[in-house]
């Protein structure tokens, strides 16, 4: 069986085997399991557990590793939704707006979106004065930003970073 679509020439989530599936599964609740106790959990022996691995991350399925922080013990507790709309949506402006919020360290995620905005950003900050203090200084300097529109998170009712594998 091929792992990739003639279309794209990139694999798919068809080409996953249920131990594939397990061990995405693993990982993404505890990235920092042993390739042994991964192993165990999957049903395999340490070095096709590892060799699996490394096929996931070379084809893709597995881009990072990461550590997840608690955003309140660091005091950044305030979710900010911000819906963007652009004055041009020509490509050059859409990018030089693309570009820019990469270097925004308070802009943990950016999606261009459907519907009656453009762009929606998560913004994460210690409080709301850091919020308005960054609006002023950068978010309505940002390239083409014609409005802005900001909702404030009350309460965090779920959060995962895990994907669902089962589809």
């Amino acid at each position: 069986m091929s792992s990739e679509t003639p279309e794209s020439g990139s694999p798919t989530a068809s080409t996953l085997d249920p131990i594939d599936r397990r061990i995405l599964a693993e990982l993404q609740e505890s990235a920092d399991v042993s390739m042994q106790e991964l192993g165990e959990r999957v049903g395999l022996s340490h070095t096709p557990c590892w060799r699996r691995v490394r096929r996931l991350e070379q084809k893709g399925f597995i881009t990072r590793r990461v550590t997840l922080l608690d955003g309140k013990q660091l005091g950044l507790a305030v979710n900010v939704f911000v819906n963007v709309n652009l004055r041009r949506h020509q490509e050059n402006a859409l990018n030089r707006f693309e570009e820019a919020v990469q270097d925004i360290p308070e802009i943990v995620e950016c999606y261009t979106v459907s519907g009656e905005t453009d762009f929606m950003l998560r913004i994460v900050v210690s409080d709301v004065g850091a919020y308005e203090r960054l609006l002023k200084a950068t978010l309505v300097h940002l390239p083409e930003v014609g409005n802005l529109t900001s909702t404030f998170a009350l309460r965090q009712v779920k959060y995962t970073t895990a994907l669902p594998l089962s589809h």
